[in-house]
C-alpha cells in the first residue's frame, strides 16, 4: 500500500463504499470487492501501477463505468481496481478520415455530444453510458449493430498497458492493414485479461440527413421478427431495429410512464436521405402489415426520438422493477436471423411455464435477444429456477448454432459454455493469456479457469 500511496496519493482508496461499488456491478452475482481502488489519470500512470502490482503478485482489475452483466469487473481475487474513469480526454478527432482517438474513460454520450457540431457521430449504442474502453475490452455491441457493426468493426487500433508494464500501440489509424497479426481484435473482447486499455482509435460516422424512428406492435411474436428478417433480406439498410416482447412493453409503460399496446413490438430508426428514409420506411411498413403489424407510431423530431429510445435503454430498469426490492439477472444469446424467431418463440413459452417474473429484448437485426429476470436472490428456489431456464436457453442457441452471449461477454458467468462452445478452442485462449499475463494477474477468474 506504501508503493501505490507514493505514486497516486490520496487517489488510493481503501474505503468499505468505494470498494464494495467497485466489487459489483449491473448483475445478481454476489459482490467481490478488491482491497484497494487506484485512480489513475494518464497512461503512464497505469503503467507504474502494473509493474509494481507484478513486483508484489497483486491482482489488477481495470474498471470504467461498472455496467457489466456477466461480473466482468468482480474481484474474484482481490487485489486493486484500477479506476480508468478519470482519464476521460477527447485527444483528437480527425473529421476527414472519419476517426477520432480518446482515452479509455470517455463515456459514449459524452463522446457524441463533443462530436455533434462536426457532423459526425460514433453510432455503437449499448443501452448503458458506458466507457469507450469497457466497450472495447467486452467487444460491445447494441442498438445500431444491424447497421453500423460492434466495437469490433468500430476500433482502428488500441493503446494497451501489457502484464509487464511495457505500452504498446496496436495499429496505426489506416483503415486497413497486413502487418503481423492482429493484435488490435485480440484485445478487443478480451475484457482485461490480457492488457489494460487506455486509449482508442475509433471509426467515424456521418450524421444521416435524415432519421426517422417508428414503434410498431404485432399480434405475434413470430410476425415481428419476421418482418425484421424479411427487411434485411429485401436489402433494407435498418439502422436500428429492437424487439420487445408483451411483458417488457408492459414494464416499459410502467417504468417509463408511456401508453404503447402491451404486444409485441418493434422500435425501428432509418437512416438516409429523406428520398431513401421515405423508401426504406415504405417497404418495411408493407412487410409489416402482412405480418399482423398496426399502424407504425412515428418520431421524427430529436425530442421525440430521443424519448422513444430513452424508454428502450430503461427497459434493463422497468424489467428489473416489476417487483419491488427485486435485482436483475439479464442474460443474452445470439442465434442466425433465420433461427431467431423459433428460438424467441421457444424461450417465451419456457419463461410463461415459469414463476419469475421475466422479459424479451433485443437487437433482433442481428439474432442478439436478451431476457431479464426479475429475482429475489434470497429466495433459493427461485435462483434454481432461472439457472435451469438459462441452461435451457443456452442449449437452445447452441443447438441453433448460435453464441452463448452476443455481447455482454463471458466474465464469470458464462465459462462452462464458453467451452461447451468452442471446445478445444478455448485451451488456444489459454495459451494465449499464459503468452500475455504468465502470472495470471490481469483480472483473473475470468473468461476461463487456469
Amino acid at each position: 500500500m506504501t508503493g501505490l500511496q507514493a505514486i497516486f496519493g490520496d487517489r488510493v482508496q481503501t474505503g468499505d463504499a468505494i470498494r464494495d461499488q467497485h466489487g459489483r456491478s449491473e448483475s445478481h452475482f454476489t459482490p467481490m470487492p478488491p482491497q484497494a481502488v487506484v485512480f489513475a489519470e494518464t497512461t503512464e500512470e497505469v503503467a507504474a501501477l502494473v509493474r509494481l502490482c507484478m513486483a508484489h503478485d497483486t491482482p489488477i482489475i481495470a474498471f470504467g463505468a461498472g455496467t457489466s452483466i456477466e461480473g466482468n469487473t468482480l474481484a474474484v481475487r482481490g487485489g486493486v481496481a484500477i479506476n480508468l474513469s478519470g482519464m476521460d480526454a477527447i485527444i483528437e478527432v480527425n473529421a476527414e478520415d472519419f476517426d477520432c482517438v480518446v482515452q479509455a474513460g470517455v463515456r459514449r454520450e459524452q463522446l457524441n455530444e463533443y462530436l455533434r457540431d462536426k457532423g459526425l457521430f460514433f453510432p455503437i449504442d449499448p443501452g448503458a453510458n458506458a466507457t469507450i474502453g469497457g466497450m472495447a475490452s467486452t467487444r460491445a455491441s447494441g442498438t445500431n449493430a444491424v447497421r453500423y457493426g460492434t466495437m469490433r468493426e468500430a476500433v482502428l487500433s488500441l493503446k494497451v498497458v501489457t502484464a509487464d508494464g511495457r505500452i504498446i500501440r496496436t495499429a496505426r489509424r489506416a483503415r486497413k492493414s497486413a502487418a503481423g497479426y492482429d493484435l488490435t481484435r485480440l484485445f478487443v473482447g478480451s475484457e482485461g485479461t490480457l492488457g489494460i486499455i487506455t486509449e482508442v482509435a475509433l471509426r467515424l460516422h456521418p450524421i444521416p440527413e435524415a432519421i426517422s424512428s417508428a414503434v410498431c406492435a404485432f399480434g405475434t411474436l413470430k410476425g415481428a421478427v419476421d418482418t425484421v428478417v424479411q427487411s434485411i433480406q429485401l436489402g433494407v439498410p435498418l439502422a436500428r431495429v429492437e424487439i420487445l416482447d408483451a411483458v417488457q412493453m408492459r414494464a416499459v409503460n410502467r417504468w417509463s410512464k408511456l401508453d404503447y399496446p402491451e404486444a409485441p413490438t418493434l422500435f425501428f430508426e432509418f437512416h438516409g436521405s429523406p428520398l431513401q428514409v421515405g423508401e426504406q420506411v415504405e417497404t418495411v411498413g408493407a412487410l409489416a402489415a402482412d405480418n399482423g403489424g398496426g399502424a407504425f407510431s412515428w418520431s421524427n423530431l430529436p425530442e421525440e426520438r430521443s424519448r422513444l429510445w430513452k424508454a428502450r435503454h430503461e427497459a434493463y430498469y422497468a424489467a428489473v422493477n416489476m417487483r419491488a426490492g427485486a435485482v436483475g439477472w439479464a442474460t443474452d444469446v445470439c442465434v442466425p436471423i433465420s433461427r431467431l424467431a423459433e428460438c424467441i418463440e421457444q424461450t417465451r413459452a419456457d419463461l410463461d411455464a415459469g414463476t419469475v417474473p421475466a422479459t424479451i429484448l433485443g437487437h433482433v437485426g442481428d439474432g442478439n435477444f436478451h431476457v431479464v429476470f426479475s429475482i429475489d436472490p434470497k429466495t433459493p428456489d427461485e435462483m434454481r429456477e432461472v439457472e435451469a431456464i438459462n441452461v435451457r436457453l443456452v442449449e437452445r442457441a447452441l443447438a441453433m448454432d448460435g453464441t452463448c452471449t452476443g455481447e455482454h461477454g463471458i466474465g464469470v458467468g458464462k465459462q462452462d459454455w464458453l467451452v461447451a462452445e468452442l471446445g478445444e478452442a478455448v485451451d488456444l485462449m489459454r495459451l494465449i493469456k499464459r503468452a500475455f499475463d504468465p502470472t495470471d494477474l490481469l483480472n483473473p477468474g475470468k473468461i476461463f479457469q487456469l
